[in-house]
């Protein structure tokens, strides 16, 4: 590896004692329910049905495209004026609507009620229609329930609701046998490329959450070590360790720096030793710092502000400054959760600008005031950002593409360089 490949040290402190900007104001973010676009993709024998209105179901016809050749697993059962206003007994109308289902959907293995602001307005319970209809329906479908509501949360949590749901379904594992669990959706192509890895490592088994199939959960145990393939999954965490599993500590595997820590992590945990571990990692590794470096010269020297949406802002910010020479302007976030992300904070360049949670206003006069060549946000700040000559990334992209480990580290730097491109082209 060449001088200039070479990857800085990391810093004793990095930002693990910065001053955070704490705002509580106006937010600009999705709701819970877009994480069944990527969640209904990966548990292929699930069914999310959300409860809730016709805004609801716009939302995710909008989100997930119009899918032509293949029926969704996914639907709204909608409230309408009728429920609202207590006229029909809406316990009775969503027990007809789940019936109708899934003899319609004779597939499905697993049906997830998702509550949304509606249904939590009118305070319909569905954790008791969840264990009702699992009842009637048990063993060939389970069902269960958990909120998707955009009341106080962002759009990641809704994967972190319906992973933490999915714990206690997960069958105890005999003994203290010891094996690895990678938490958090991922795309199986990325997952196969762990599974490589790891095996490589020597470590394992190798477990995913969530499976690919509901029928095929993980097992649980005191040797359970699991290990956060995203960083939003604080309630999903909770759950695994009241299970008695252990969190193995490591920064998210985005970059070549980033996934090198996490895959080392992991395989200093089953006692590899470090010639092993740098043998197993080493060609990907130089594959994907070959790769970065025909993207840095388009990245190095600009300047990027994040505003907080997906929880992902602080990795990506570490892989940006760190492997690609980008400025921070500023990292904002919705929920700082420092345990998850004392590695991360520790990379950080010292004196970034920090931000938990959001007053709109104040941070586009912020944004604006610092020029930056690239803003991340949300769709719902893109379209008027770039009105104003601003370069946009919508960070709702950084969760559907595939972003994880050495092979799509590139993909991952062409995200926050295609806008700059697209955006120089524009101006000649």
């Amino acid at each position: 590896m060449s001088a200039a490949a070479a990857l800085p040290a990391v810093p004793v402190s990095g930002c693990g004692d910065a001053p955070v900007l704490r705002e509580r104001g106006q937010r600009e973010v999705f709701c819970g329910l877009t994480g069944i676009v990527w969640l209904h993709r990966k548990i292929q024998d699930a069914f999310f049905l959300v409860v809730g209105s016709r805004t609801c179901a716009h939302l995710l016809q909008s989100a997930a495209g119009v899918m032509i050749f293949a029926e969704p697993r996914f639907a709204t059962a909608i409230i309408d004026e009728r429920d609202l206003a207590g006229l029909a007994d809406c316990n009775d109308e969503l027990d007809r609507v789940v019936t109708r289902l899934i003899e319609r959907r004779p597939d499905i293995k697993l049906l997830f009620l998702v509550g949304s602001c509606p249904s939590e307005v009118i305070k319909l319970d569905l954790s008791r229609a969840a264990q009702r209809l699992s009842r009637r329906f048990s063993p060939g479908v389970r069902v269960l329930n958990y909120s998707g509501s955009g009341i106080e949360t962002t759009f990641t949590q809704g994967e972190d609701a319906c992973l933490a749901a999915l714990v206690p379904e997960m069958p105890a594992e005999p003994g203290t046998a010891r094996s690895l669990l990678v938490v958090g959706a991922l795309a199986e192509v990325v997952e196969d490329q762990f599974l490589r890895l790891f095996a490589a490592l020597g470590v394992g088994p190798v477990r995913f959450l969530p499976s690919r199939r509901a029928s095929e959960l993980p097992p649980i145990g005191p040797g359970t070590r699991y290990i956060l393939a995203q960083p939003f999954l604080n309630d999903t965490a909770r759950a695994l360790e009241a299970r008695g599993a252990t969190r193995i500590a490591a920064p998210f595997p985005l970059g070549v720096e980033g996934t090198t820590a996490w895959l080392t992590a992991a395989a200093q945990v089953w006692g590899t030793p470090a010639d092993r571990i740098a043998e197993a990692i080493a060609p990907a590794a130089t594959r994907a710092r070959a790769a970065l470096g025909r993207i840095r010269e388009r990245l190095d020297g600009k300047s990027i502000f994040f505003f907080p949406d997906s929880q992902l802002e602080i990795p990506l910010a570490r892989f940006l400054s760190r492997e690609l020479g980008m400025k921070l302007a500023e990292v904002g976030t919705p929920y700082l959760q420092k345990h998850h992300l004392a590695e991360e904070l520790a990379m950080l360049p010292a004196g970034t600008m920090l931000s938990e949670g959001q007053d709109v206003e104040r941070q586009l006069d912020r944004c604006r005031a610092a020029k930056p060549d690239i803003a991340v946000c949300g769709l719902g700040l893109a379209n008027p950002l770039e009105a104003e000559g601003m370069t946009t990334k919508w960070s709702i992209e950084l969760v559907f593409t595939p972003i994880q480990g050495f092979d799509q580290a590139a993909d991952l730097a062409e995200l926050f360089a295609r806008p700059l491109v697209r955006r120089a082209k524009l101006m000649v």
